[in-house]
């Protein structure tokens, strides 16, 4: 296996910082999300960094993008030692206003995308040995809130798919990890900051232990 981290969700704030600090460990950076003009851009500031990485086009909800996505990363970079799963549907509504569509919908970014990803990269984590399996979880997963109705939901199911994931790759020595993150994420706040939220990912990455491994923070 490849010193690569793979991170779904490819964004400015938690994933970024998570780049950064397995970038700067040795770790080649694997990018997807949406929008390749952001992509762009982190390529060329982890550039600037010293950090080699790559990137993939691909919305997380459709399987048949995912896949090709990361079939395109496996070929440039290897297969990853490292998953993180930082995608979500965030939106601001009430869980009376939701429906049946609007719910599936989000599931399948919140919670499908991420059992997809983890397909893609533990065939070898599983014959090495060895990986690391992280998610970005959420503090409505254990406090949920009305106004964020589906989130709480996918956080919450989310969190039983890391759970159950954990249990069932313990054996193969795959470290399977959540950072539930239950403040609202700044740049300048002195507790909830990317910087400090990606050094729990790395931290749960370092232990010798394996299975699930949940830091509510």
């Amino acid at each position: 296996m490849e010193k690569v981290i793979a991170i779904v969700g490819m964004g400015g704030g938690i994933s970024y910082a998570v780049a950064l600090r397995f970038g700067r460990a040795g770790y080649k950076v694997g990018m997807i999300a949406r929008n390749e003009d952001k992509l762009k851009v982190f390529k060329e500031m982890l550039f600037k960094d010293g950090i080699p990485s790559e990137y993939s086009v691909a919305d997380v909800s459709v399987q048949s993008q995912l896949t090709k996505a990361f079939k395109s990363l496996k070929d440039k970079l290897g297969d990853p030692e490292v998953l993180h799963y930082n995608a979500a549907k965030i939106k601001d509504k009430h869980i009376l206003r939701e429906s049946i569509a609007s719910i599936s919908s989000d599931m399948k970014v919140n919670v499908g995308g991420a059992l997809h990803s983890v397909k893609q990269v533990v065939r070898p984590m599983k014959k090495a040995k060895k990986g690391t399996l992280l998610f970005t979880g959420g503090g409505l997963a254990l406090d949920p809130h009305a106004n964020y109705g589906s989130l709480s939901i996918g956080k919450a199911a989310m969190l039983n798919l890391v759970k159950q994931l954990g249990k069932e790759l313990a054996y193969a020595k795959i470290k399977v990890g959540t950072v539930v993150v239950k403040g609202y994420v700044q740049a300048n706040d002195p507790v909830y900051n990317p910087t400090m939220i990606a050094d729990e990912f790395w931290k749960i990455h370092q232990e010798q232990t394996y299975g699930f491994r949940m830091v509510e923070y």
